[in-house]
């Protein structure tokens, strides 16, 4: 009993490790990024939503990987704000910073600026539906969150306790 008891309590120390592992990149500008890897918040047959909290311990971004996505040329034209829903039933509305294809082009990523006065709400309401304008491959696209929604509070309180230290 005691082997079990000790096997959970391992197993639970890995999971709450393994939910901090930030990773960053240098980008070409030469500044360092902060991020963890994307989780899934929507997934069908047709379409699907990846997203992930990105900092560069000034500000902090959602960085959404929608798929399908349009080509380079049209996405690039991306540069409407995302609208979020949280579950404290407010709308938040991230303005546009950057859309960026990478990987040799096969992952399209679209980061958002939170302001800094909705950090709070973000770190404790679950997203509940992004709307986002996909230029080029229909009009609005909703994702109603079906998966992770409270990944963004996991994310952000792995950034904002690591700045605490």
């Amino acid at each position: 009993m005691k082997k079990f008891f000790l096997t959970i309590l391992i197993l639970t120390a890995i999971e709450a490790f393994a939910q901090c592992d930030i990773k960053n990149r240098v980008l070409a500008d030469g500044s360092m990024v902060y991020y963890f890897d994307p989780a899934v918040f929507y997934t069908t047959k047709s379409k699907s939503l990846k997203i992930n909290i990105v900092t560069d311990k000034e500000n902090y971004f959602v960085a959404l990987q929608p798929i399908p996505f349009p080509e380079k040329k049209v996405g690039k034209k991306i540069t409407d704000d995302l609208i979020i829903h949280l579950a404290n039933n407010e709308e938040y509305k991230l303005p546009h910073y950057d859309t960026q294809y990478f990987q040799n082009d096969s992952i399209m990523q679209v980061l958002y600026l939170i302001n800094n006065k909705d950090i709070e709400a973000f770190s404790k309401f679950e997203a509940v539906v992004a709307s986002i304008n996909m230029k080029g491959t229909e009009f609005i696209r909703d994702y109603n969150f079906k998966l992770h929604k409270d990944e963004i509070i996991k994310q952000l309180a792995c950034f904002l306790k690591k700045e605490e230290k």
